[in-house]
């Protein structure tokens, strides 16, 4: 499996920053790739993304909550992925760390995926945690 990691320090406390990173439907207000996000019941999700000139729709599932420090989630469906959200405190704020893992089984489209995703899936991290401190900060006024 392929992995990114990424990480933004988001100023203010993990308590709030979990509660928006908990709303998953809300994340197709954070990133322009991501269209929409339908709630499907149970932690389930279904996502709506156009990335690389192609529209994209899968299925995820939460599996693991650990307010205000973890939220994990697993593809149900597509390209097989995981990821994790990891929330710590530091002086500045929160520091939220994604790791994100996938697999392909096709070599050729592996390639292609893997020259495209770390710098995609960056900005798309760096887009959601821009948006939520900004949301954050919002409410705060």
């Amino acid at each position: 499996m392929a992995t990114i990691e990424h990480s933004e320090i988001i100023n203010a406390p993990p308590e709030r920053v979990f509660e928006l990173l908990r709303r998953v439907e809300d994340f197709a207000d954070y990133s322009d790739l991501i269209r929409s996000i339908e709630t499907l019941g149970e932690n389930r999700y279904r996502w709506h993304v156009r990335a690389v000139g192609m529209d994209w729709a899968f299925d995820v599932m939460v599996t693991e909550i650990q307010p205000p420090h973890v939220l994990a989630w697993e593809s149900l469906d597509g390209v097989k992925n995981q990821g994790r959200y990891r929330l710590r405190e530091v002086a500045e704020g929160t520091e939220v760390a994604l790791t994100l893992s996938y697999e392909i089984r096709n070599r050729l489209m592996e390639k292609a995926v893997n020259k495209a995703a770390k710098p995609l899936v960056g900005k798309v991290s760096r887009q959601i945690l821009e948006r939520v401190e900004a949301r954050l900060n919002d409410q705060q006024v």
